[in-house]
């Protein structure tokens, strides 16, 4: 079901929409062409009212798939944008910013990953704090984006010493065929966000692209004890070889990727963005926030659609 209702004179769309839980308020942070952009609500079915930008940065454009985390009592986000004037996304690079609030303007502090680098995720893990991203690797013989962790060593300072851990392996995950050189299709595998339920660890990823027929959400899956984040044996459930979507295209929407994952009293409810089937043609982008309850079985994850 939708969770945000765009008036006249607020942005159309949520695209990656990032869902936290602070203060008993819930907040939504969603890509934007200018800045971050900012949803609240005092319940998770509510009235969600749009709160401006969260973040902008001078100079900047194409603020895309923000994460906020707290930290005694710092509100710390990561996001990637590039250039104002540029055209090359590929100058997409990751950033972080601080605030005192997690509804105030974030200021930017500091870029801790070097272009091409998108989609960040950070996480805490046995007192230490990870991140995982998308790069690209154009010389796999799957050529495209993949997805890495690597540990920070402070809020603001990568360690550099990133794994892989989910990369394309499948025909759904083309991007685009031919892309950068004749022969050399594209795969896409971005948006990722984890979390641990024992010790089972999931890490949703998106794959292809939100224009596509085949776009979806996927997950790699791990049991260990494990809380290195970059020694957790990853695989792609159920296989590498098999396209397996809990969310993708269906009657009534599609576009449907880029998550974020809320637990509330025992229950998961997973969020992202979609746009109404038949939409596709608008001249702005119609991807809305979504949420369905999110169900754990062992290492399955289901999917309910409202």
């Amino acid at each position: 079901m939708k969770l945000i209702f765009p008036k006249a004179g607020e942005p159309s769309a949520q695209p990656d929409p990032y869902i936290l839980k602070a203060n008993g308020r819930y907040y939504i942070y969603a890509t934007g062409s200018k800045g971050v952009e900012l949803y609240c609500a005092d319940t998770l079915f509510g009235d969600w009212a749009y709160c401006g930008h969260a973040l902008e940065e001078e100079g900047m454009q194409e603020f895309w798939a923000p994460c906020v985390i707290e930290r005694g009592g710092t509100y710390y986000m990561y996001y990637s944008s590039f250039p104002a004037g540029e055209t090359d996304v590929h100058l997409q690079a990751v950033k972080v910013a601080v605030c005192d609030r997690p509804d105030g303007r974030f200021e930017y502090k500091k870029t801790i990953l070097p272009a091409f680098s998108i989609d960040p995720h950070v996480v805490e893990s046995g007192g230490e704090y990870y991140i995982f991203y998308s790069a690209n690797d154009y010389e796999a013989e799957r050529a495209g984006t993949f997805i890495a962790v690597d540990k920070l060593t402070d809020m603001f300072t990568v360690e550099g010493r990133p794994v892989r851990v989910v990369e394309p392996s499948i025909e759904e995950e083309i991007f685009m065929k031919d892309r950068f050189r004749k022969g050399q299709d594209w795969h896409t595998i971005e948006g990722a966000f984890y979390f641990r339920e024992g010790n089972r660890h999931f890490l949703l990823y998106s794959g292809n692209c939100y224009q596509h027929e085949n776009y979806f959400v996927g997950y790699a899956f791990a049991e260990s004890e494990e809380t290195d984040l970059r020694k957790v044996p990853f695989r792609k459930y159920p296989s590498a070889d098999v396209y397996a979507p809990i969310l993708r295209k269906n009657d009534t929407e599609e576009g449907t990727g880029h998550n974020s994952v809320l637990e509330e009293d025992g229950k998961y409810y997973i969020v992202y963005h979609a746009r109404d089937v038949g939409k596709e043609s608008e001249p702005c982008d119609t991807r809305t926030a979504r949420i369905c309850p999110m169900y754990i079985d062992g290492a399955q994850l289901t999917v309910v659609r409202l």
